[in-house]
């Protein structure tokens, strides 16, 4: 996926938000970092665009008050989000959720994320 420079720098912003201010990225695991980055990245989009994420798992609820406090302060730090579309929030958290699961799993030199004896 190619972005223009505004889009990544947009991105950037984000995911710094979420680098600096949310502890949920540090999970100890690799399959439960991938499952709550999804997971709250989702709901996040679908909160920005206006949708009602469904809540069937306890899992799911969890996400949902991690996402329901992500939509708010990227609304209020960066106000520029409000001005997009919908297509363009989806791709815009699309992008973002793949550069956090880059950062934080695929790239990782962290090898304690794969120990299968988690």
């Amino acid at each position: 996926m190619t972005m223009d420079d505004l889009t990544k720098d947009r991105m950037e912003q984000l995911l710094n938000y979420i680098m600096k201010k949310c502890l949920w990225q540090f999970n100890s695991r690799a399959w439960d970092r991938r499952k709550q980055n999804a997971g709250i990245l989702g709901q996040t989009a679908q909160i920005l665009c206006g949708e009602t994420p469904v809540h069937e798992t306890a899992n799911d609820k969890c996400y949902w008050v991690d996402a329901v406090l992500l939509a708010r302060e990227y609304r209020a730090r960066f106000p520029w989000i409000n001005e997009l579309s919908h297509d363009e929030i989806k791709a815009l958290i699309k992008a973002l959720h793949e550069r956090l699961d880059f950062l934080t799993i695929d790239g990782s030199l962290n090898t304690e994320l794969t120990v299968q004896h988690y």
